[in-house]
Protein backbone atom coordinates (compact mmCIF):
# COMPACT_ATOMS: atom_id res chain seq x y z
CA UNK A 1 0.00 0.00 0.00
CA UNK A 2 1.28 3.17 -0.62
CA UNK A 3 2.59 5.38 2.15
CA UNK A 4 1.45 9.17 2.58
CA UNK A 5 4.11 11.08 0.67
CA UNK A 6 3.12 9.06 -2.34
CA UNK A 7 -0.14 10.60 -2.33
CA UNK A 8 1.40 14.08 -1.51
CA UNK A 9 3.39 13.74 -4.97
CA UNK A 10 0.74 12.90 -7.02
CA UNK A 11 -0.98 15.82 -5.89
CA UNK A 12 1.76 18.16 -6.58
CA UNK A 13 2.00 16.15 -9.81
CA UNK A 14 -1.27 16.38 -11.02
CA UNK A 15 -1.72 20.10 -9.67
CA UNK A 16 1.34 20.83 -12.00
CA UNK A 17 0.06 18.96 -15.37
CA UNK A 18 -3.94 19.45 -14.93
CA UNK A 19 -4.73 22.10 -12.54
CA UNK A 20 -6.13 25.30 -13.56
CA UNK A 21 -7.68 24.09 -16.74
CA UNK A 22 -10.66 22.02 -18.03
CA UNK A 23 -9.86 18.19 -17.91
CA UNK A 24 -11.06 15.70 -20.14
CA UNK A 25 -12.58 12.51 -17.45
CA UNK A 26 -13.86 9.14 -18.43
CA UNK A 27 -14.10 5.50 -16.25
CA UNK A 28 -13.61 3.23 -19.13
CA UNK A 29 -14.35 0.77 -16.48
CA UNK A 30 -17.75 2.55 -16.40
CA UNK A 31 -17.84 2.29 -12.37
CA UNK A 32 -16.80 5.95 -11.34
CA UNK A 33 -19.55 8.85 -12.25
CA UNK A 34 -17.12 11.12 -14.45
CA UNK A 35 -19.64 12.64 -16.07
CA UNK A 36 -19.68 14.74 -12.76
CA UNK A 37 -16.47 16.22 -12.97
CA UNK A 38 -15.83 15.79 -17.21
CA UNK A 39 -14.89 19.11 -18.49
CA UNK A 40 -14.49 20.72 -15.45
CA UNK A 41 -11.32 23.15 -14.45
CA UNK A 42 -9.69 21.22 -11.79
CA UNK A 43 -8.74 24.32 -9.21
CA UNK A 44 -6.23 22.46 -6.92
CA UNK A 45 -5.43 19.27 -5.71
CA UNK A 46 -4.70 18.15 -1.79
CA UNK A 47 -3.73 15.15 0.08
CA UNK A 48 -4.59 14.11 3.64
CA UNK A 49 -2.88 10.92 4.91
CA UNK A 50 -3.51 8.12 2.25
CA UNK A 51 -6.34 10.08 0.31
CA UNK A 52 -5.86 12.02 -2.97
CA UNK A 53 -8.51 14.94 -3.14
CA UNK A 54 -9.54 17.03 -6.63
CA UNK A 55 -10.80 20.03 -6.30
CA UNK A 56 -13.27 20.99 -9.02
CA UNK A 57 -14.64 24.11 -10.29
CA UNK A 58 -18.49 24.30 -8.98
CA UNK A 59 -17.90 22.16 -5.94
CA UNK A 60 -17.20 18.36 -7.17
CA UNK A 61 -14.37 16.28 -5.45
CA UNK A 62 -13.00 13.47 -6.98
CA UNK A 63 -11.64 11.51 -3.74
CA UNK A 64 -9.04 8.77 -4.05
CA UNK A 65 -7.92 5.88 -1.85
CA UNK A 66 -5.47 3.88 -3.45
CA UNK A 67 -5.51 1.01 -0.93
CA UNK A 68 -3.16 -2.17 -1.22
CA UNK A 69 -3.49 -2.06 -5.54
CA UNK A 70 -4.79 1.15 -6.76
CA UNK A 71 -1.79 3.07 -8.83
CA UNK A 72 -2.23 5.74 -11.19
CA UNK A 73 -0.46 5.18 -14.51
CA UNK A 74 1.14 8.90 -16.37
CA UNK A 75 1.34 9.33 -19.54
CA UNK A 76 2.62 11.75 -22.11
CA UNK A 77 0.14 13.12 -25.08
CA UNK A 78 1.97 15.25 -28.03
CA UNK A 79 -0.23 17.79 -29.77
CA UNK A 80 -3.08 16.05 -31.77
CA UNK A 81 -1.98 12.47 -31.03
CA UNK A 82 -4.95 9.93 -30.13
CA UNK A 83 -5.69 8.87 -27.01
CA UNK A 84 -3.45 5.34 -25.88
CA UNK A 85 -6.30 2.57 -25.76
CA UNK A 86 -7.23 2.08 -22.55
CA UNK A 87 -6.05 -1.49 -20.93
CA UNK A 88 -7.42 -3.41 -17.74
CA UNK A 89 -9.98 -2.51 -15.57
CA UNK A 90 -9.33 1.99 -15.54
CA UNK A 91 -11.65 3.12 -13.16
CA UNK A 92 -11.03 7.00 -13.91
CA UNK A 93 -9.01 8.73 -16.67
CA UNK A 94 -7.95 12.10 -16.57
CA UNK A 95 -6.82 14.03 -20.24
CA UNK A 96 -5.21 17.58 -19.85
CA UNK A 97 -2.73 19.60 -22.24
CA UNK A 98 -0.38 17.11 -23.09
CA UNK A 99 -0.83 14.77 -20.23
CA UNK A 100 -3.06 12.12 -19.57
CA UNK A 101 -3.02 9.44 -16.14
CA UNK A 102 -5.16 6.49 -15.52
CA UNK A 103 -6.29 4.95 -12.51
CA UNK A 104 -6.68 1.49 -11.57
CA UNK A 105 -7.62 -0.42 -8.91
CA UNK A 106 -8.38 2.19 -6.24
CA UNK A 107 -10.41 1.12 -3.09
CA UNK A 108 -12.16 4.70 -3.40
CA UNK A 109 -12.81 6.44 -6.42
CA UNK A 110 -15.78 8.85 -5.55
CA UNK A 111 -16.89 12.04 -6.69
CA UNK A 112 -17.79 14.14 -2.62
CA UNK A 113 -18.42 17.82 -1.60
CA UNK A 114 -17.00 19.53 0.96
CA UNK A 115 -18.92 18.23 3.44
CA UNK A 116 -18.07 14.75 3.20
CA UNK A 117 -14.31 15.90 2.74
CA UNK A 118 -15.07 17.11 6.55
CA UNK A 119 -16.20 13.68 7.50
CA UNK A 120 -13.42 11.81 6.06
CA UNK A 121 -11.05 14.00 7.72
CA UNK A 122 -12.41 13.80 10.74
CA UNK A 123 -11.66 10.43 10.99
CA UNK A 124 -7.81 11.03 10.32
CA UNK A 125 -4.99 11.54 12.56
CA UNK A 126 -2.54 14.41 11.43
CA UNK A 127 -0.31 13.73 8.65
CA UNK A 128 3.23 14.70 9.00
CA UNK A 129 3.28 16.11 5.60
CA UNK A 130 0.97 18.76 6.53
CA UNK A 131 2.09 22.24 7.60
CA UNK A 132 -1.13 22.56 9.98
CA UNK A 133 -0.18 18.55 11.67
CA UNK A 134 -1.22 19.13 15.27
CA UNK A 135 1.39 16.11 16.85
CA UNK A 136 -0.31 16.73 20.17
CA UNK A 137 -3.60 15.17 19.08
CA UNK A 138 -1.40 11.94 18.29
CA UNK A 139 0.13 12.46 21.31
CA UNK A 140 -3.04 12.00 23.68
CA UNK A 141 -4.22 9.09 22.11
CA UNK A 142 -0.99 7.13 21.87
CA UNK A 143 -0.32 7.91 25.50
CA UNK A 144 -3.46 6.84 26.93
CA UNK A 145 -3.72 3.88 24.65
CA UNK A 146 -3.02 0.07 26.28
CA UNK A 147 -2.35 -0.75 22.30
CA UNK A 148 1.31 -1.41 20.58
CA UNK A 149 2.73 1.60 19.67
CA UNK A 150 3.80 -0.69 16.49
CA UNK A 151 -0.36 -1.00 16.09
CA UNK A 152 -1.26 2.25 16.92
CA UNK A 153 1.65 3.76 14.80
CA UNK A 154 -0.38 2.30 11.46
CA UNK A 155 -3.81 3.58 13.14
CA UNK A 156 -4.78 6.27 10.10
CA UNK A 157 -6.99 7.82 12.96
CA UNK A 158 -3.96 8.58 15.41
CA UNK A 159 -1.32 9.39 12.17
CA UNK A 160 -2.34 9.41 8.72
CA UNK A 161 -0.34 8.36 6.20
CA UNK A 162 2.39 6.40 7.73
CA UNK A 163 2.51 2.34 6.19
CA UNK A 164 4.45 -0.55 7.21
CA UNK A 165 7.92 0.56 5.82
CA UNK A 166 7.93 4.24 8.02
CA UNK A 167 6.19 2.41 11.27
CA UNK A 168 8.95 -0.60 11.34
CA UNK A 169 11.81 2.08 10.35
CA UNK A 170 10.81 4.28 12.71
CA UNK A 171 10.54 2.13 15.45
CA UNK A 172 14.26 0.57 14.53
CA UNK A 173 15.80 4.64 13.91
CA UNK A 174 14.59 5.55 17.93
CA UNK A 175 15.44 1.77 19.41
CA UNK A 176 11.36 1.30 20.44
CA UNK A 177 9.94 -1.80 21.26
CA UNK A 178 7.41 -2.53 18.35
CA UNK A 179 5.01 -4.37 21.10
CA UNK A 180 5.64 -1.67 23.65
CA UNK A 181 2.61 -0.73 25.06
CA UNK A 182 1.53 3.36 23.98
CA UNK A 183 1.09 4.63 27.71
CA UNK A 184 4.86 3.31 28.16
CA UNK A 185 6.44 5.80 25.64
CA UNK A 186 7.76 9.16 27.08
CA UNK A 187 6.57 12.55 25.72
CA UNK A 188 10.40 13.50 24.42
CA UNK A 189 10.27 9.86 23.11
CA UNK A 190 7.56 10.56 21.23
CA UNK A 191 8.82 14.15 20.15
CA UNK A 192 11.97 12.89 18.86
CA UNK A 193 10.11 10.20 17.21
CA UNK A 194 7.94 12.52 15.38
CA UNK A 195 10.10 15.11 14.14
CA UNK A 196 11.89 12.57 13.10
CA UNK A 197 9.00 10.90 10.90
CA UNK A 198 8.00 14.09 9.59
CA UNK A 199 11.87 14.75 8.10
CA UNK A 200 11.78 11.07 6.72
CA UNK A 201 8.61 11.86 5.15
CA UNK A 202 9.80 14.90 3.06
CA UNK A 203 12.57 12.87 2.08
CA UNK A 204 10.34 10.81 0.57
CA UNK A 205 8.42 13.57 -0.87
CA UNK A 206 11.47 15.30 -2.07
CA UNK A 207 13.21 12.21 -3.62
CA UNK A 208 10.08 9.86 -4.28
CA UNK A 209 10.92 7.05 -2.19
CA UNK A 210 11.76 6.26 1.18
CA UNK A 211 15.23 6.55 2.78
CA UNK A 212 15.81 5.80 6.42
CA UNK A 213 19.31 4.11 6.92
CA UNK A 214 21.97 6.69 7.78
CA UNK A 215 24.84 6.51 5.93
CA UNK A 216 27.33 5.15 8.57
CA UNK A 217 24.76 1.93 8.11
CA UNK A 218 24.19 1.73 4.33
CA UNK A 219 26.44 -1.49 3.62
CA UNK A 220 25.69 -4.98 3.83
CA UNK A 221 23.27 -7.02 2.23
CA UNK A 222 20.84 -5.15 -0.81
CA UNK A 223 17.79 -3.71 -0.14
CA UNK A 224 14.49 -5.90 -0.25
CA UNK A 225 13.54 -5.19 -3.55
CA UNK A 226 15.98 -4.39 -6.47
CA UNK A 227 15.88 -0.11 -6.91
CA UNK A 228 14.60 0.11 -3.49
CA UNK A 229 17.06 1.85 -0.88
CA UNK A 230 18.36 -0.16 2.06
CA UNK A 231 16.15 -0.89 5.09
CA UNK A 232 17.26 -1.34 8.87
CA UNK A 233 14.52 -4.29 9.32
CA UNK A 234 11.60 -3.94 7.22
CA UNK A 235 11.01 -7.36 5.30
CA UNK A 236 14.56 -8.68 6.53
CA UNK A 237 13.40 -11.44 9.14
CA UNK A 238 16.36 -13.45 9.50
CA UNK A 239 19.17 -11.49 8.39
CA UNK A 240 21.39 -9.20 10.48
CA UNK A 241 20.96 -6.37 11.88
CA UNK A 242 22.76 -3.58 10.32
CA UNK A 243 23.90 -1.85 13.40
CA UNK A 244 24.57 -4.81 15.58
CA UNK A 245 24.59 -7.92 13.85
CA UNK A 246 22.34 -9.67 15.63
CA UNK A 247 19.18 -11.45 13.61
CA UNK A 248 16.14 -9.21 12.49
CA UNK A 249 12.66 -10.73 13.48
CA UNK A 250 9.08 -10.91 12.15
CA UNK A 251 5.74 -11.44 13.81
CA UNK A 252 2.14 -10.62 12.82
CA UNK A 253 0.64 -7.50 14.81
CA UNK A 254 -3.08 -6.64 14.17
CA UNK A 255 -2.72 -8.23 10.87
CA UNK A 256 0.40 -6.66 9.22
CA UNK A 257 4.10 -8.23 9.96
CA UNK A 258 6.41 -6.13 12.03
CA UNK A 259 10.05 -6.19 12.18
CA UNK A 260 12.29 -5.69 14.40
CA UNK A 261 15.59 -6.21 15.96
CA UNK A 262 15.18 -7.28 19.67
CA UNK A 263 18.71 -6.76 20.36
CA UNK A 264 18.77 -2.54 19.56
CA UNK A 265 14.83 -2.63 20.49
CA UNK A 266 14.73 -3.46 24.23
Amino acid sequence: MPEGHTLHRLARLHQRRYGRAPVAVSSPQGRFAADVVDGRVLRRTSAWGKHLFHHYDGGPIVHVHLGLYGAFTEWERPDGAPLPEAVGQVRMRMVGDGYGTDLRGPTVCEVIDEGQVSDVLARLGPDPLRSDADPAWAWSRISKSRRPIGALLMDQTVIAGVGNVYRNELLFRHRIDPFRPGRAMGEAEFDAAWTDLVALMKVGLRRGKIVVVLPEHDHGPPSYRPGRPRTYVYRRAGEACRVCGGPVRTEVLEGRNVFWCPACQK
